[in-house]
């Protein structure tokens, strides 16, 4: 919100600096984005009126004005005639205009025309154009610091056309009155109060205890009835309040430069004088106003209601837009006027033969209007105060305003009365605030006077005694509705600055949620198997999946997708981090990266494939990728081991898979683990399973495992590698995290050291080249059936002259240890010889010697 201190000062008095001004304002709650002066660098530049133009005789777009700048000395100032010749190729200029113009050894802040802006300004010095005479420059409102955006619309693509209230010879600066400093203030969602002068003014008001001053509203010659011109019909609930005010014998023309100049301090350009206004009231009240020509609304009627899906409408800006069902539209008894708190519309706009007027104030629905600015496409500063709401009790005032400000500047003559449709008038609603509570929250001690007198300050009426306050803010104060609202009130103008400092009271202590340090476990254990780090974006292309061959009909397909995207390159949302992993390893490689291992940790997204209005599902993954050096299968699988160790995850196993796309077929395995689950109903499928196996046996107490699916690994298929140009082996794991962190059981539970030594033995076996190490693990495991196995570790796989085809040779290290003895060969032996008829009987195992 662009504030000029000098237009401010209509409403309130401000005696200080604008650096104290500004100080306290953010003091007291209102921040602000700069404070600029404006006006400056203009020097020796004064006002003339052009008397007589001649063309030039060398050049055609060219003309000789003889300039009147009253009694001003000047160089080249014909002593006879007191004219001043100055030569320019604009285009607006007529002879008896009031122009800006620049004496010789004048200063003003530039840039020219088509030039760019100068550090310090341009200098203008007397000199000759194609052979004739020029004792200076006529000049356009950019070249006097004027931003193009709020150059006046008569001035826009020429010389600064000013009105003739100006006398020849006086100073440009003081004349115009150009110094001036504006303050852009940055106006939260909840103070739409304060898009307004009066508005600011109340906060100035409040904040330096000075007097607030409204503008005049009274008109002095009003006659007839509006009724007897104009009808309105409310048709939607969409529509708060609706009033019209008519104004006849209008006159188009320039605006006072007074009003003129205080919207171009607003960041407004100047059009004619009924635009301006109602601009101007807008800017004033915060109350968007519009107005019709009345004779382009048939049936002399107004009428508020919806539009019809299909519907069209062509704007002010020229633009036919469609429209959509529900979208609020001002119409005649025919056919639609303007998108109502939007735009209006370009047959029923103001025109030089304008007569009489139609003066809207009205107040719609903020979230309707928000919603039909988006869908248009079209946000202007109407419809930017509607959708932040607007008090409807503005309406009557803002119309009153509108026809004084008519009357005032002799643009016409005001119909007395209104037509005003208001079914639900708004008032608000008493809060509650206590003196007690407000000392305490704001850590001060005031007394209640001083409470009171703050609130009335902000035109709020306060009732009740002793601790209790009843507060009713005035109904432009749409953001007090509780005390808190009060506290912030009596907080801010007391000063925020001038609050006792104290520390937070309470014992509460901070802590990482679970899931956070389990990740922090994850981090420290890659990063210390030297693993680096890396972090890819969320938003990635959906051909990340086609390069890794992912299965059409896969879940890694279910994206979330942009809804506006910058390009293809971020279109979704990922799925899975392998394609990331892919990516950065290639980047690294195609730099002569010789080895690389790397880890992330990320979300991954998934779409609800059912329910497109369902919220997608947000998870976390961790991705580990490696090549180069000694880096191959195991290596990765130990960097997954260790991870799962680590969480506490203590049965797991890993399954060969030959049928995912992104991994070799042969060297790819999924990443199962085993969580304990004592409640046996809940697993009738593995109940049956140990009863075929082993007969009916009271299960009571016994330890099931439910299998979990937590991951994938592998060496990358060579197509996949060939996609993102990697030239050697590639391995790559990818871990559902979140799964992780549920099963996961990182309680350190105290095992005294063993007593009793432990005992081994190796064994060599020949079985089928499709037999599983895990499978052999398992078999082991189970035909052992006693507590004094301890551990089964695979050390070696063998192929070679010894081994038949289609043979391999798998060994293994069975430890024996028991808690309360030294065990024997004897105790070993029968247990070794189960383990040994399994192995034989269930795979067709046979022993190898060692």
């Amino acid at each position: 919100m662009l504030v000029s201190l000098e237009w401010l000062k209509d409403y309130t008095d401000i005696k200080v600096s604008e650096t104290e001004f500004a100080d306290a304002m953010v003091m007291s709650g209102s921040n602000l984005e700069t404070v600029e002066k404006v006006g400056e660098g203009i020097e020796n530049v004064v006002v003339g009126r052009i008397e007589k133009i001649e063309q030039h005789p060398d050049a055609d777009k060219l003309v000789v004005c003889q300039i009147n700048i009253g009694n001003r000395e000047a160089a080249g100032r014909d002593e006879e005639t007191g004219l001043l010749q100055i030569v320019t190729g604009a285009t607006n200029v007529y002879e008896g205009a009031v122009v800006p113009v620049c004496l010789h050894n004048s200063r003003i802040p530039g840039p020219l025309h088509g030039q760019p802006k100068v550090e310090g300004g341009v200098k203008i010095t007397k000199g000759k154009l194609r052979g004739v005479a020029s004792y200076g420059m006529l000049c356009g409102p950019q070249e006097l610091g004027l931003d193009d955006k709020v150059a006046p619309y008569i001035s826009k693509d020429g010389i600064w056309l000013l009105n003739d209230e100006f006398e020849p010879g006086a100073d440009l600066t003081e004349a115009l009155g150009l110094e001036d400093t504006v303050i852009d203030f940055e106006i939260t969602p909840n103070r739409p109060d304060c898009l307004a002068m009066i508005g600011m003014a109340r906060e100035a008001a409040a904040t330096f205890e000075t007097e607030l001053r409204y503008p005049e509203t009274e008109c002095e010659n009003e006659t007839e009835n509006a009724a007897d011109y104009i009808s309105v019909d409310v048709q939607s609930d969409l529509c708060r309040r609706y009033t019209a005010r008519i104004a006849k014998d209008i006159v188009i023309k320039q605006s006072p430069w007074w009003l003129q100049k205080r919207l171009i301090r607003a960041g407004m350009r100047p059009i004619n004088n009924i635009v301006d206004i109602t601009n101007f009231v807008m800017m004033e009240y915060g109350q968007p106003m519009h107005a019709f020509d009345i004779s382009t609304l048939a049936g002399n009627r107004v009428v508020v209601k919806t539009a019809k899906a299909g519907d069209t409408f062509t704007t002010l800006d020229g633009t036919q837009r469609e429209l959509e069902e529900g979208m609020l539209m001002i119409c005649d008894a025919e056919k639609a006027a303007a998108v109502a708190g939007v735009m209006g519309g370009l047959d029923s706009e103001i025109r030089d033969d304008t007569t009489t007027i139609v003066i809207e104030a009205a107040n719609f629905n903020g979230d309707s209007i928000r919603q039909t600015s988006k869908k248009l496409g079209l946000r202007t500063e109407a419809s930017a105060r509607f959708e932040k709401g607007i008090d409807p009790n503005l309406c009557e005032k803002a119309a009153d305003r509108m026809c004084r400000l008519i009357e005032l500047t002799g643009s016409g003559k005001v119909v007395a009365g209104s037509v005003d449709v208001y079914p639900v008038p708004y008032e608000s609603t008493p809060v509650h605030a206590r003196v007690s509570r407000i000392n305490k929250v704001l850590g001060i001690d005031v007394d209640r006077e001083y409470m009171v007198k703050v609130l009335e300050n902000l035109e709020m009426a306060v009732e009740g005694e002793g601790d209790d306050l009843y507060v009713t803010a005035p109904t432009v104060r749409q953001d007090i509705a509780i005390e808190e609202d009060i506290i912030e009130e009596i907080g801010r103008i007391y000063g925020f600055d001038m609050l006792p400092v104290t520390q937070p009271k309470g014992d509460t202590q901070a802590e990482k949620p679970f899931t956070w340090q389990m990740r922090d476990l994850a981090r420290n254990a890659m990063t210390g198997m030297g693993l680096t780090e890396i972090q890819t974006y969320s938003f990635v292309s959906p051909s990340g999946v086609d390069n890794c061959r992912i299965a059409e009909d896969s879940w890694e397909r279910s994206f979330v997708r942009i809804i506006n995207p910058l390009g293809d390159e971020t279109s979704v949302m990922r799925t899975l981090l392998t394609p990331n992993m892919l990516e950065v390893l290639s980047r690294n490689f195609t730099r002569n990266i010789p080895c690389v291992k790397a880890f992330e940790i990320g979300n991954t997204f998934m779409a609800d494939p059912f329910d497109d209005k369902a919220l997608p599902q947000e998870s976390h993954s961790l991705s580990i990728g490696a090549y180069g050096g000694d880096e191959d299968f195991y290596s990765v699988k130990g960097y997954v081991t260790e991870v799962l160790d680590l969480m506490g995850i203590s049965h797991y196993e890993f399954v060969a898979e030959s049928d995912y796309g992104t991994y070799h077929p042969g060297r790819c395995a999924r990443i199962v683990a085993k969580v304990p689950v004592k409640r046996i109903p809940a697993l009738e499928g593995l109940k049956q399973l140990v009863e075929e196996e082993n007969g009916p046996e009271d299960t009571a107490g016994k330890i099931f495992y439910d299998e979990v699916e937590i991951g994938i690994m592998g060496e990358i298929h060579p197509d996949v590698a060939k996609k993102y140009q990697l030239k050697t082996r590639v391995y790559t794991a990818e871990i559902m995290f979140d799964t992780l962190c549920e099963i996961s059981n990182t309680k350190k539970v105290y095992v005294p050291l063993p007593k009793f030594p432990s005992t081994s033995r190796d064994i060599a076996l020949l079985v089928d080249e499709s037999t599983e190490a895990g499978t052999i693990e398992k078999v082991i495991v189970s035909a052992a059936d006693s507590d004094i196995l301890k551990n089964v570790a695979l050390f070696d796989v063998y192929r070679g002259k010894q081994v038949e085809a289609g043979k391999k040779s798998v060994a293994f290290t069975l430890t024996y240890q028991d808690s309360e003895k030294t065990l024997t060969d004897e105790d070993v032996a029968p247990v070794h010889e189960r383990v040994l008829d399994a192995l034989k009987e269930k795979l067709g195992a046979v022993l190898r010697e060692m």
